[in-house]
């Protein structure tokens, strides 16, 4: 059994949450640079020149991508050979998001209750964990920094399975459609298909943590990706809503077994400051 101390995961968030919310994953980048290469619109065009030169600035000054630096979203991989010593990991997980968003500078967005106290807790937490446990010695932590608004456009639809392959796409484009500039194109679309109402949702946001170019290892779904993000770009919104050939950069898919009665079908959209950072200890 190999002990990890508290602290050390404590500390090793509090440096995931400042570097994500400054520095964007270069393949979201080179993403980037290729729609502006690709892009016809003007407007599009310069709208991408400006997101570059956004991230440019970010990382060079240690500066927030966005205003919005979400909700402290965790996918952890807890090896079932570790033991968390001085504290528990939820305790660890929350006072490395507490620390890091006040010593980055980072917007604090959480309420303590949603519907009646809507008090903002002036630290970002709680945050939410996914935990799962795997084998081994080491821990993995996955941070998504999730903003409202690309959020707020997310979609889950319990889908009959006579629907098939048209609805799923169908679902999946009415979506982006519908949600047009609010979620601040140019997107990262995960997408969940199978599972329950909410393995799927957890599907569609561990596929926004796959680079982008890397396709899903089963060929049909790979082929439905490059056929949605195809479909997606013809929908004309463009860099920002205002009009233009790249209103998407990449559609990511997962899937998982479902009940016979059921097709599960979520959306989970992510804008173009595509923030997560991972590490392991």
């Amino acid at each position: 059994m190999r002990e990890i101390r508290a602290d050390e995961i404590k500390r090793a968030v509090k440096k995931l949450c400042m570097d994500a919310n400054y520095y964007l994953p270069q393949d979201v980048i080179d993403a980037l640079r290729k729609g502006y290469e690709r892009e016809v619109s003007p407007i599009g065009k310069d709208i991408l020149k400006k997101i570059l030169k956004n991230i440019e600035v970010a990382g060079k000054q240690k500066l927030p991508l966005c205003q919005d630096t979400g909700v402290a979203v965790f996918f952890i991989d807890l090896g079932q050979e570790v033991k968390i010593v001085g504290k528990s990991l939820e305790d660890a997980i929350n006072e490395g998001v507490r620390e890091g968003y006040s010593e980055g500078y980072l917007r604090k967005s959480m309420v303590a209750d949603p519907l009646f106290d809507r008090t903002n807790t002036k630290d970002n937490t709680p945050c939410i964990m996914h935990i799962r446990i795997v084998r081994g010695n080491k821990v993995r932590i996955a941070f998504v920094p999730k903003g409202g608004g690309a959020e707020n456009m997310s979609r889950v639809a319990m889908l009959k399975p006579a629907d098939g392959v048209k609805g799923v796409k169908r679902f999946v484009i009415q979506t982006v459609e519908e949600a047009g500039p609010n979620p601040c194109p140019p997107l990262i679309i995960g997408v969940g298909i199978g599972g329950d109402f909410e393995e799927v949702s957890l599907l569609a946001k561990r596929a926004l943590l796959r680079k982008i170019g890397q396709h899903n290892p089963n060929a049909r779904y790979a082929e439905l990706e490059d056929e949605l993000l195809v479909e997606i770009n013809r929908l004309g919104i463009g860099p920002q809503g205002l009009g233009g050939r790249i209103t998407a950069l990449a559609v990511n898919i997962e899937h998982f077994p479902c009940h016979i009665a059921s097709l599960p079908v979520a959306v989970n959209l992510q804008c173009h400051a595509a923030r997560h950072k991972e590490i392991e200890i």
